[in-house]
């Protein structure tokens, strides 16, 4: 069996393996993110967030919401040399503001279980 013919039966069983996984994952949501910032950002939105007590002073009074915040964790950019990565248990991170709202920037604790907002800063 020469090359083109090899050629020929590797690429019809590649196109048959794309079709069948194109059929079984089409509608599903499947993601194949990888990298830290959408791990990280992925792990914090699967939990309800928590607000410390100044945090939640803070967002009565500059009327900001926690759709808001939740919106800046999901396309905020998290800063990992600000951050506190080295613990086991709960880790800290800093995630930045892209857009034009109302936030600068927050700092949340990311434990097993909870997710909890320990400071906001406003622009």
């Amino acid at each position: 069996m020469n090359f083109i013919h090899r050629l020929g039966y590797y690429l019809g069983g590649f196109a048959i393996g794309l079709i069948f996984l194109s059929f079984f994952l089409s509608g599903k949501k499947t993601s194949c993110s990888y990298s830290p910032q959408a791990r990280v950002s992925k792990n914090i939105n699967l939990k309800n967030l928590r607000f410390s007590e100044d945090v939640f002073l803070t967002m009565q009074t500059l009327d900001i919401s926690e759709a808001l915040i939740a919106d800046l964790v999901k396309k905020g950019k998290i800063n990992f040399s600000k951050s506190n990565t080295k613990p086991d248990s709960c880790k800290i991170y800093l995630i930045e503001n892209n857009s034009e709202n109302k936030l600068r920037a927050i700092r949340i604790e990311n434990c097993d279980k909870t997710a909890t907002v320990l400071e906001i800063n406003p622009k």
